[in-house]
Order: C-alpha cells, then structure tokens, then sequence
C-alpha cells in the first residue's frame, strides 16, 4: 500500500503565511516586481547621452577630418552603450525580437540623425538640385523629357517618379518646398527599409539573433550615402521590396527537394516558403507590375540591377519564373525606347567605349584620388569596411555550406550586380552601386558567421569553440565596423555642410543672370548650384582628370574664355564648397583653387561682382565688348 504525501507547490511554499483577521500587517500581498531589462536600461542610457551630446556637435567649424573630431566623445559613449545593449537584447531575441528591432532603429536614428537635427542647410550640396527639379516641376506643371538641358539635368525629366512624388508632397504638407524635410531622407528610408531586410532574411532563418544581427551590420556597413533625398533611395526601396515578394511567394512546386528534410537544413535555416501555383504567381505578377513601373519611372540603374537579380534567382529551380522576368523587362525596355530615350540612346554609345574596361568602370568618382587626412581616412575605411563584410561573409559561405544551400538565393542576388563592372563607370559611381545592391545579402552571410548555430542541435568541439569564440568575436566587430562607419560617414563631412550666407551668395548671382546666361564652376558640387537649371546654361570646367587641370591652371583665363560662345552673358562662380570638394576629391593641386580665384579676379575680363569670404561672383567682359 503507498502513502502519498502532499508536498506543497514551490510557488505555494514561497507566499506569506495569510495574516489572521485579528492582526499583523494587513496589505495584500504582491508579486515582487521585476528588474527593468538590461536592453531598455541601455536603451535609455544611451538616448539620454545622445541627447546630451547633440547640442555640442561644432558643426559650423568643422576642420581638416570633417566632423569626426567635432563630434563631443560624449556621442560616441553613446554609440558604444548602444552598441552594448544591442548584444544584451540578443540573448532574448527569440522571444523578445523587439528589442534589438528598438536598437536597430536607434542605431540609424543615432547615426543619421544629427544633420537632419542641427544643418540650416541641405545636407550634401548636390542634393539641392533634386529640391531644385521639384520646384520647377511645380512651378511649370509639366516634364520635358526632350528638352536640353544643361548639367545632364534632363535626365530627370525621363525619369521624374521621385520628384513627381516630392511635388505632391510639398503641396500636401504646405511647405516652402522640399529642403524642408530632405535631410530626414536617410532616417526615412532606413526606417522603411528594416522591415523589408527582415522579411528577406526571415525567409531564409528563423534565429532572430542572426537576423538582427545581419539587420545592424547592414546599417553599419551601408556608408555610401545613397540613402539621401535622391530617387536612388526611392528605388533601392521598392527594389528591395520586389525582391522580399519574390522570394516568399514565386516559389515553383516542387523544386525544393530535399530542402523539405530539417535534417538537410541549417539548425537556423527556415523551412522553404510554400510553393505557389502559375495562377497565384500571376496574381503576384500583376500586383508587382505596379511596383517595378515605379522602380522604371525613378531611377536609371535600378531596373537594370533587378533584372539581373531576377535573372540569377531563374538559375535556381526553387525561383524559374520567366513570366516576372519577362514583365520586369519588359517594362524596362519600354521606359528606355520612350520617356528615357535620349538618355539611353546616349549611354548605349558610351557602352561601347567603356565595356570590358574593369579598371576604369572601377574607379570612384572623376579622379579616384582622395587627398586631405579626412577622405584618405574616409577612403581607408571605405576598404576596410568592404574587405571586413567580404571575408565574414565568405567565411560563413564556406562553413555554414547547409545555411548556403537554403539560402543561395540571397546569394546569387547578392553576386548578380558584380558583372556590371565589365559594363560601364556610371559616372564614377558603378563601384559604390554595386556594393550597395550586394550589402543585404553580404551583410545576412557576415552576420552567419558571428551568430552560431542555437546550441541544441549537432553538438561538437568545434561548434563549442565557435559559440565561445562568437561570444567575443561578436562585439569586437561590431565595435570595429562602427569605427569604420563613423569616419567613412563623416570623414567628409566639411564638404557636405554649406553655411547660408554661402548659399544666399549663389542664389543672388542665378537670380541676377539674365536667362541663357552660361554659369561657370569647378564642380556642380556646391548649394544651388542648379538654381533655374531650365533658363541658365552651366559649364562645369573642373570636372575632368588631375593632368588636364593642372594645364588648365596655367592660364586659366584663356581656358575659360576659348570655352565660352561668343555673344553670350557668362558668370564665373567659385565657392568655399568648391574649393573643399575640389581638393578632397582630388580634382585640383594644394593650392589650385586659390590659384584659379586670384588669376580670374586680376584679369580685365573678368569683372568682380559680390566678393565674399565664402565665394566669389564674376562677370566676364570680352575685350570687345
């Protein structure tokens, strides 16, 4: 016969005994409150320390490394808390995501905040011609995608979708026009862009660590600010968002395999996503024409890097789907032979000339030489982050073979836009395109070798030392991309700050030009420079290799002069910005700015208008005039 005994719960065992009705202390019991989690203390802590930091950012006098040693190390305290507390949230990431989704977004907020907080002006000085198009957009109520115009300011007009949006926009919030909110664009975007990258990414995990993981090395490692007010942002967006429907929903039946079988998979790998019937990818199909007509009707590059990507995602056979192909480009030709014609038939003829040239469709800008301490850091970095992201990425590629075998869609979308390098040097920018367009999937792979798999499955030394290693190797390189950022970020920053008084000098002097006036310029890289592009012509004369400039130096008058048409009104414009892009670009000697300024002052052809400390207006006077 047994006895059964009665033992009291543990969570019984541990109440108060209930106080009797004659006395002792009276108060209903409580549960003892939980500590405040680690990830919301770090959260705060650095919020309250970025908060703090803002207002001592010396913006306005920013030296010789941008704004990297005007930042307050108050703000990069906070950087590093963040950075702390993001780790921490991982250990509950499977079931408190949200926490290191709240660090990602203060990640970027962080970063890309400051300008937006604190410029009087629109951050990088090319920017202000986007605000430019939206402005005469408004003003005229009409595109003119056959009009020459100068400054290559036509092909905005082929493919207005981003200021036809900015257009509504100014109207629908009754501001003055779009510089009023153009600095936010970055936080914007990114803020958009998250859930896209996590909607990618989950469809090949489901280890929310790896995740978020790859989510904060893509915001880290995305240095190369075309996530600005530019229509590249816009589409790389919806670029982005393409792809995230592609790969959860155009998958043909029956081409996963043995990618059904768990046992075949990564520990960390997510199941392959249902697969779709021909009538159901047709339905996506047409949901997403709407979509990819938009990506045609924003950007140049970026039809063309989703047809390739689209075209690697047909050589698996989870992802043949020839009819979203078809469509894609279709469509692309569509806008090219029509609203974009004088463009493409114009970059058709330069193909010729530039494909199979690697080295020069490689280069980084009109030079590809930085010089100054801050673009050489920032350009060192730029490597640096590039060859870190690489080899992490390769490093997970080639161990984690079974996380690669399910995930190789990404991958081919990932090594899709490379080719384009044999192609053409879009203008010096092909390099920092094609990075950008392979960073989501470089970043999931980067983060694959930091987060081991969860501990539960296929134990062995190996994958013990690997989960010890990670522990430390985790931080550390976060903590050494953040390093890469900040300077690659900010390292120029001086070129990408213009104070008003700049701005207001050269808004006079296009406003005084009678119309057709021919506008000279180093660069177009300075504050409205492409104020009234549709009644003024530019000419840009510094926008050429290191060896022309430096002849052209010699005698810069008659450099000038033999450029421009008889019979026309001509101003030369030459501005602080100028002269830092100039020289940090690599585009004039030390001192050739100075040079060109004090040569063109003392000649009688040219007549001084407005001379300030921050620029110079000359009006040129033939000799027979």
């Amino acid at each position: 016969m047994q006895h059964h005994v009665s033992v009291p719960s543990t969570e019984s065992s541990m109440r108060p005994a209930p106080h009797s009705a004659t006395g002792g202390d009276r108060r209903p019991w409580r549960l003892p409150r939980r500590p405040p989690d680690a990830a919301l203390l770090t959260l705060l802590l650095a919020a309250v320390l970025w908060g703090y930091s803002l207002p001592r950012i010396g913006f306005r006098h920013m030296g010789d490394y941008g704004l990297l040693d005007r930042l307050p190390a108050v703000y990069y305290l906070s950087l590093l808390v963040l950075t702390a507390g993001f780790v921490l949230s991982l250990r509950r990431a499977g079931t408190a995501p949200w926490w290191p989704a709240a660090h990602c977004a203060a990640l970027l907020f962080a970063l890309k905040a400051p300008p937006a907080i604190l410029y009087d002006a629109i951050r990088y000085p090319w920017a202000s011609k986007h605000d430019a198009i939206v402005d005469t957009l408004l003003a005229n109520g009409e595109l003119r995608p056959n009009a020459a115009l100068s400054g290559n300011m036509s092909a905005y007009d082929q493919w207005p979708g981003f200021f036809t949006l900015n257009a509504g926009l100014v109207r629908a919030f009754g501001v003055e026009g779009a510089a009023a909110y153009a600095n936010w664009a970055p936080i914007v975007f990114g803020l958009l862009t998250l859930p896209v990258l996590v909607l990618i990414y989950r469809t090949f995990c489901e280890d929310w660590r790896l995740i978020w993981t790859g989510v904060w090395i893509f915001q880290l490692a995305n240095w190369v600010g075309q996530d600005y007010f530019a229509p590249q942002a816009l589409a790389y967006l919806l670029h982005l968002t393409v792809l995230a429907v592609v790969l959860r929903h155009f998958v043909r039946p029956g081409s996963a395999g043995r990618l059904r079988d768990r046992t075949f998979l990564d520990p960390v790998a997510a199941p392959v996503p249902p697969p779709t019937g021909k009538r159901q990818r047709a339905v996506c199909v047409v949901i997403l024409a709407p979509l990819i007509a938009a990506i045609n009707a924003t950007h140049q590059l970026t039809p063309v890097m989703l047809t390739i990507c689209l075209l690697a995602l047909g050589l698996t056979r989870r992802y043949r789907n020839y009819g979203l192909l078809a469509v894609t480009a279709l469509l692309m030709l569509t806008w090219d032979l029509t609203m974009g014609r004088p463009l493409f038939v114009e970059v058709l003829a330069t193909v010729r000339k530039s494909l199979g040239e690697l080295t020069q469709n490689s280069r980084a800008g009109y030079t590809g030489r930085l010089t100054g301490p801050g673009p050489e850091l920032a350009g060192t970095a730029n490597i640096v982050m590039v060859l870190l992201v690489a080899v992490l990425a390769g490093t997970a590629v080639v161990l984690r073979r079974r996380l690669t075998r399910s995930a190789l869609p990404l991958l081919l979308v990932s090594v899709a836009p490379v080719p384009l390098f044999a192609v053409n040097d879009y203008g010096g920018e092909m390099l920092f395109r094609v990075y950008l367009f392979a960073l989501p999937g470089a970043a999931f792979f980067a983060a694959a070798a930091l987060v081991p798999a969860l501990a539960g499955s296929h134990r062995t030394r190996a994958r013990a030392v690997w989960r010890k290693a990670s522990a430390f190797a985790l931080p550390a390189v976060l903590l050494v991309l953040l390093a890469g950022f900040l300077p690659s970020y900010y390292g120029k920053e001086k070129m990408f700050y213009t104070p008003p008084e700049e701005t207001a000098l050269v808004t006079r002097a296009l406003d005084d030009a009678p119309d057709g006036s021919l506008i000279l310029a180093t660069s177009g890289s300075f504050p409205q420079a492409l104020h009234r592009y549709d009644r003024l012509d530019h000419w840009f004369f510094a926008e050429q290799a290191l060896p022309d400039n430096e002849e052209m130096l010699k005698d810069p008058v008659s450099y000038l002069v033999k450029g421009i048409p008889p019979d026309t009104k001509a101003y030369v414009v030459l501005t602080r910005t100028q002269d830092i892009y100039a020289a940090g670009e690599g585009l004039l000697p030390p001192g050739g700015f100075e040079t060109l300024r004090s040569k063109l002052s003392a000649s009688p052809l040219f007549r001084t208008v407005e001379s300030r400390p921050y620029g110079v207006v000359l009006e040129y006077h033939p000799a027979d005039r």
